[in-house]
C-alpha cells in the first residue's frame, strides 16, 4: 500500500505532466491546430524544444525563462499553467481521496484551467472544450454517487420509489447543465435587446453549459452568484487602476472558472447550509 505522502506526490507530478499539455491546448485550440502536431517549438525561432528542455517549472526555471537558442523570453505562462494544475490535482487527491470523485474534479480542473487561461488572453472560450467538457460530465456522472441532492428531492415527488442512484446522478448533471446554460443565455439575450449589442457572449453560457454537468444544480447557483461577484470587484478595480471605460471587455469566464473551483473544493459547507434551509432533506 502506498503511503498518503507517495500518492499525493504522485497526483502532483502527474498534475504538472498535465498541464504541461494544457499549455499546447491554450495555445492551439483557439488558434484551430492539432494539439498533437508538431512537437512544441520556440514561437520566436522555431527551433524544436528538446525533451530536457520541456520539464513542467523545472525547465523553465533552468533556462531563467528563455529560449536556449535564440534567448527570446518564455511567457512564465507556461510554468504558471503547470504549478496550478498540479496544486489543483494535488488538492483533489486530498479532498477526495483515491475515487472516482478524485478523478471527475481532476478533469474539471484541467478543463476549467484551459478556458481561464484562454478567457484571459484571447477572450475565446473554445467550443471544443466546452463540448467535449459537457460530454464528460454526463459520462461521469453515471460513475459518480449523487451528491447535489436536488434530483433525489424531485423524484421523492414523482415516484414511490427513486431512480437508481447512476440515473439520479445524470438527471442532476441535466439539471446542472440546464441551469447554468440557461440563465446565462436568458442574461445574455436580454441585454443585447436592452442595449442593442452583446454584453456577454455565448462561451460563457455554453462553459456554465459544461460546468453545471459537473457541479449539478446547487453548486452552479454557487458559481454564476460567485463569478459575478469576483467579476464586479475585480471587474471595479481594474477599471479604476487601468482607467479603462466602462465598456472595457473583461473575462467572465475566468471568473466563473474561478469561481467553480472555490466551489468544487469549499462550496461543500454553504450547499449543505442551504439544502438546511429549503428543508430538501
Amino acid at each position: 500500500m502506498l503511503s498518503g505522502a507517495v500518492i499525493g506526490g504522485i497526483a502532483f507530478v502527474f498534475g504538472l505532466a498535465i498541464g504541461s499539455f494544457l499549455n499546447v491546448c491554450i495555445l492551439r485550440i483557439p488558434a484551430g491546430k492539432s494539439i498533437v502536431l508538431p512537437a512544441s517549438a520556440c514561437t520566436k525561432c522555431g527551433t524544436p524544444i528538446k525533451p530536457w528542455d520541456n520539464i513542467p517549472v523545472l525547465s523553465y526555471l533552468i533556462l531563467r525563462g528563455k529560449c536556449r537558442k535564440c534567448g527570446t523570453k518564455i511567457s512564465p505562462m507556461y510554468p504558471a499553467v503547470e504549478f496550478l494544475t498540479a496544486v489543483l490535482f494535488l488538492l483533489c487527491y486530498l479532498a477526495f481521496g483515491v475515487t472516482v470523485m478524485t478523478i471527475k474534479w481532476s478533469i474539471f480542473s484541467a478543463l476549467i484551467v484551459v478556458l481561464v487561461f484562454t478567457d484571459i488572453r484571447e477572450r475565446i472560450l473554445p467550443d471544443l472544450v466546452n463540448f467535449t467538457g459537457f460530454a464528460i460530465g454526463l459520462v461521469l456522472s453515471l460513475f459518480t454517487p449523487p451528491s447535489d441532492g436536488m434530483a433525489l428531492w424531485l423524484a421523492g415527488r414523482v415516484f414511490a420509489f427513486p431512480p437508481p442512484r447512476p440515473v439520479l446522478s445524470l438527471i442532476e448533471a441535466l439539471l446542472g447543465a440546464a441551469f447554468g446554460g440557461g440563465v446565462l443565455w436568458v442574461i445574455s439575450e436580454g441585454y443585447f435587446r436592452l442595449r442593442g449589442r452583446e454584453g456577454m457572449g455565448l462561451g460563457d453560457v455554453k462553459m456554465m453549459l459544461m460546468a453545471g454537468a459537473f457541479l449539478g444544480l446547487r453548486r452552479t447557483i454557487l458559481t454564476i452568484l460567485g463569478g459575478s461577484l469576483l467579476g464586479t470587484v475585480i471587474g471595479l478595480a481594474i477599471i479604476i487602476i487601468k482607467r479603462k471605460g466602462t465598456d472595457y471587455e473583461l473575462p467572465f469566464g475566468a471568473f466563473l472558472g474561478a469561481a467553480s473551483l472555490l466551489v468544487v473544493f469549499f462550496g461543500s459547507p454553504v450547499v449543505e447550509w442551504y439544502a438546511s434551509l429549503l428543508r430538501f432533506r
